[in-house]
This record gives structure tokens, C-alpha cells and sequence, in this order.
């Protein structure tokens, strides 16, 4: 509860309200029967005015039910749907502190579980709070003495009736806790199956694996089904027994009085107000089972969104100005581990690099060369070490200062649903069409993009799938580049681009980004011939330094990658 009572404070007002009208619907249920009662024994004796009265009074009583119920309603739900947003929008907030590493350990997926399927549990569990918490002690409590005060011979009855349907509640309440639990857990694996088959919809198309992937997510579906049967059929269970309970006690008293009827014949007037209130205790035991089985299940929500909360963010920046500092670069002795990982990936890592230099960073796959990329970036902090940007510890940089300083490209370009524009405004939130023209001509996606009817204002459709693999990279170098950074960090980021398109987008760093620190880092040599210098990485570590002739001549590693691509590319020529 520590996770809702701020929220639901935020509506006192509403609150209030929901509360007061309940105990005016729950006062108008439970005089009802007591009418009904005095309008019986009027009839008995054939007093007229009494039933008119009383009359007039139970169709009043039953209207303010009907009125205090929609107000509790309307204002539960309000009650209710605020809270949910509030926790939605500070969950995602709390989200957006986190860590690269700290996504990674909860998952994409199961974080947005959480943010959806776990909020409506919550959202309803509070509905259901506001509508039945204090009605339903207070329906059993009245409804108890009511009972009691009308035939009061007939106490055991309702005793017995109320122990067998608290330990049928108490047991299915148990069993619930642990259902639930797996329920969320089988979400998550169906949600993370479908996600990865959607998002690699072509390589599933391109190998026909969708019987493997029908198999593989009917696996999970299957999982979810069985523990979903299982609260079924619980529930198909425990509703027979509560009913079966009740009515036997309601036959019982029945019998008991029609055996009694001639010693006590006021009881005829006073059995079907008893038997209401034996219904109203059966229904509020009832309810008050629901309410703790959905609360079983909230429970569960609501530690898996306080787990979230309270998590604390494994990197945390330090509060500054927001101006960028200088392009240089230094690692100074940088060891780094992946979070899980019993070898670092990267070992003793030390190199500078001035100003506006571009660098090359080149190695075998898994070397440690997108590392080094996401360590200037920080994404992640070193396990010893010190990263310097600008001369500054970049533990030292507030994030606003560091995000402006440097810029990162991926090879697997990311472009949001909306327009070019609104993309490229990501980054430079006030660009002018002049400024994105000018980062579209150094992209070299100026001549794709003014081909379009509505140019930058063009749509870009979910995982930008109106748009080819070469075109999403230009369209992220030049979101990369519009608010010309300090450093600008291409991780393989022209990997689909032709020769030609290659050659010219470097050309265009060269001549309009001449301040900008450039760090290249590829697959191809060809994609870094042009740079200053060029690290070599193996197996985590500093190999070679110098430019491509020097390490063509001296570097046995370089040598391996050079010759091998170009004895490929003079195959294939």
C-alpha cells in the first residue's frame, strides 16, 4: 500500500464523496428488509395506512440507493483512473532514469508489462477498494445485527453459514497469490515471443520458420492457458459452494420456522426479511472473497511496480550546466565487464585523442570495439579507470552537457513514428528547415528526402518501415549531426550505404564538421582509410595506433583484417 497512499491522497476530495455515498447506500440496502418487514405485519392485519406509508418510504430509501450508488460509481472510477495515470506517467518517468544496463536487466518487454497489465490490476483493484472496502464490513456488520435482531433464535444458522464461507474464502485466497503471480510471469514470456517474431518478422519470412515460431509461442500461449483454467476452475468451484451454503441455511431457516410458526406467528412477517439478511451476509462474505482474491493479484502488481520505484539507477549525473565541453578524448587505463560477465571485455585500455581528429577503431567481432563507443557515450561506467571528455571525468559531466557534446549513430538506425522533422528535432529541438537541409546534405539524405511530396515533413510509419535500410542510416547520421556535437561517434553507421554514398558522406564530415571530433568505427577498412589514426582492437585490447600505412607495414592483426578484405573484394570482383 506504501506504493498507492501517495496517489490516492492527491484525491481526498473525491474520496470523501465515494466513502459518504456508500454508507448511504449500504444504510438504504440494509433498512429495506426491516420495511419489508413492518409492511408484511401490516398486511397481516389489514392496516392500509401503514402500507401506504411505509410504501411511499421504501420507494424513497430505494431511489437514495439508487443515487448513492451511481455517486459512488463516477467517483471511485475518478478515483481510480487518476491514480493509474499518476503511477503510469511516474513509472515511465522512473524508466526514463534509468541506466542502459538497468533496461536491460528488468527487459524491454517486461518493463512494459508492467506499465500496462500490472497498472489495470491496480486501476481495478482500487475500483473494486472504494466500492466495496467499506461497504462490505459494513453490510456484514449491519446486516449481522439486523438479522439477529429479527430472529434471534436462529443465530447458529448465521454463524455456521459464516465459517464455511470464510474458510472457502481463506483457502481460495491462498491458492490465488501463487496462480496470479505465475499469470504475470506467463504475460511477460508471451509478450517477449511475440515482440521478437514481429520485430524479426524478416528473418522469420526469409527462413520460413513460422511453423517454429507458431510452435514456439503456442508453448508459451499454453502455459498461460493452464494457469488461467486454474483460476477458472477455482472460481467454478467456490461459486456452487457459496451458494450451496447459503441456500441450505436459508432451507434450514425456513424449517425451523414453519416447525415454530404456531408458537411465534410474528416469524411469517419476519422470515423474508431474515432470509434478505442472510443473503446480504453471504454476498458481502462474497464480495469480501472477490475483494481479496483481486487484492491477491494487486498485490502482486504493485510489488513488481514498488520493485521499479525503488530500484536506483546504477549511473547517476552529477547537477551542472547544460553547455557541451571540447571533443578530446582520453581513456586512461579503462577496464570494463558487462553486467553478468565473468572476463572483461575490455582490459587496460589507454589512448587520447585531440580535437577534431577522426579516429578509426577497427578489430574482429566481439574485440570491444561498440564498447569503447558506449563508454564515451555512458551508456556504462567503468569498472577502473577514468573516461575523459572535454578533460573532464565524464562521471563529472551532468547529462545535459555530455548529451550535447556527443553524438551517437548506430548501425541499427532507430527512427520514431511521426516525421523526418520531428526526428531530427529529437536532437536539435529548435532546427530550422535550413539546419536540417544543411545536416541532409552532409548525411547525403537530401536527395531521397526532397524527392518526397512533404520533404521533412514526410511521414516516417512504425520502426520506420516506410524507409531502406541505407536510407535509415542517413536519416540518423543526419539527426546525428544537426546540432553539429562535439563528438560524433559512427558505429558502423554507414554499413548500408554504397561505396560512392559512403565516400561522399565522409568527404562532407571532413569539410563541414572540421571542429568535430569523429570517431569511426567499422567493419571495412575502407570505411576508415581516411582517418587520422586507427586503434586496433583484439580480444579487448589496444593491439595498434598509428594510421592505415603505418599498420599496414608493422601491424600483424591490422594485416590479417586488410588482406583478407581485400583478397574478398578482389573475388568478387
Amino acid at each position: 500500500m506504501k506504493v498507492l497512499m501517495p496517489y490516492i491522497k492527491r484525491y481526498r476530495k473525491d474520496v470523501y464523496i465515494a466513502l459518504i455515498s456508500v454508507i448511504a447506500l449500504v444504510f438504504a440496502t440494509l433498512w429495506q428488509p426491516r420495511l419489508l418487514q413492518v409492511i408484511m405485519n401490516a398486511i397481516l392485519k389489514g392496516d392500509r395506512n401503514v402500507i401506504f406509508q411505509q410504501g411511499i418510504v421504501l420507494i424513497g430509501l430505494a431511489i437514495v440507493g439508487i443515487i448513492a450508488g451511481v455517486i459512488n460509481t463516477v467517483y471511485s472510477a475518478h478515483v481510480a483512473l487518476g491514480v493509474a495515470t499518476d503511477l503510469r506517467s511516474d513509472l515511465y518517468g522512473k524508466v526514463q532514469t534509468f541506466a542502459y544496463a538497468d533496461v536491460e536487466r528488468f527487459s524491454a518487454s517486461n518493463l512494459v508489462v508492467r506499465m500496462t497489465n500490472d497498472i489495470n490490476q491496480i486501476q481495478q483493484i482500487v475500483m473494486a477498494g472504494f466500492q466495496q472496502v467499506s461497504r462490505i464490513p459494513l453490510l456484514f456488520i449491519g446486516a449481522f445485527i439486523l438479522a439477529m435482531v429479527t430472529m434471534p433464535q436462529q443465530w447458529w444458522v448465521l454463524l455456521v453459514m459464516m465459517v464455511i464461507v470464510l474458510a472457502v474464502s481463506w483457502y481460495t485466497y491462498q491458492k490465488m497469490g501463487d496462480y496470479f503471480a505465475q499469470t504475470q510471469q506467463n504475460i511477460e514470456d508471451v509478450n517477449t515471443v511475440a515482440r521478437e517474431n514481429l520485430m524479426g518478422i524478416r528473418v522469420v519470412k526469409s527462413f520460413v520458420q513460422e511453423p517454429h515460431e507458431i510452435t514456439k509461442f503456442s508453448k508459451s500461449s499454453d502455459k498461460l492457458t493452464k494457469v488461467t483454467a486454474k483460476v477458472g476452475y477455482t472460481f467454478a468451484i467456490l461459486m456452487p459452494i457459496f451458494f450451496l451454503t447459503a441456500n441450505i441455511a436459508v432451507v434450514l431457516a425456513v424449517y425451523l420456522v414453519g416447525k415454530n410458526l404456531t408458537v411465534h406467528p410474528t416469524y411469517l412477517a419476519a422470515i423474508t426479511s431474515f432470509i434478505s439478511y442472510l443473503m446480504q451476509i453471504l454476498f458481502a462474505v462474497i464480495n469480501g472473497g472477490f475483494l481479496m482474491i483481486a487484492a491477491s493479484r494487486a498485490k502482486i502488481s504493485m510489488g513488481r511496480i514498488g520493485e521499479v520505484m525503488e530500484t536506483k539507477p546504477s549511473m547517476e549525473y552529477v547537477k551542472g550546466d547544460s553547455k557541451p565541453v571540447d571533443g578530446d578524448i582520453e581513456f586512461d587505463h579503462v577496464t570494463f565487464t558487462y553486467p553478468g560477465d565473468s572476463s572483461p571485455t575490455l582490459k587496460d585500455i589507454s589512448f587520447k585523442v585531440k580535437v577534431g581528429e577522426m579516429i578509426g577503431i577497427v578489430g574482429a567481432t566481439g574485440s570491444g570495439k561498440t564498447t569503447m563507443a558506449q563508454l564515451i557515450a555512458r551508456l556504462y561506467d567503468p569498472d577502473s579507470g577514468v573516461i575523459r571528455v572535454g578533460g573532464t571525468d565524464v562521471r563529472q559531466l551532468s547529462e545535459a552537457s555530455l548529451r550535447k557534446t556527443v553524438a551517437y549513430v548506430l548501425q541499427r538506425s532507430t527512427l520514431f513514428s511521426g516525421t523526418i522533422s520531428a526526428n531530427l528535432r529529437q536532437v536539435k529541438d529548435d532546427a530550422t528547415p535550413v539546419q536540417m537541409q544543411w545536416a541532409a546534405n552532409v548525411a547525403q539524405a537530401s536527395e531521397f528526402i526532397e524527392r518526397l511530396p512533404q520533404t521533412y515533413d514526410a511521414p516516417v510509419e512504425e520502426r520506420s518501415s516506410n524507409f531502406s535500410g541505407g536510407q535509415k542510416q542517413r536519416l540518423s547520421i543526419t539527426r546525428g549531426v544537426i546540432a553539429e556535437p562535439k563528438i560524433l561517434i559512427l558505429d558502423d553507421a554507414t554499413s548500408a550505404l554504397d561505396a560512392q554514398s559512403e565516400k561522399l558522406v565522409q568527404e562532407a564530415l571532413d569539410r563541414d564538421l572540421k571542429k568535430t571530433t569523429t570517431v569511426v568505427i567499422a567493419e571495412k577498412i575502407s570505411s576508415i582509410l581516411r582517418a587520422d589514426r586507427i586503434l586496433v582492437l583484439d580480444n579487448g585490447k589496444i593491439v595498434g595506433n598509428g594510421n592505415h600505412k603505418e599498420l599496414v607495414a608493422h601491424n600483424s592483426v591490422y594485416q590479417k583484417i586488410y588482406f583478407t578484405q581485400k583478397a574478398q573484394k578482389g573475388a568478387m570482383s
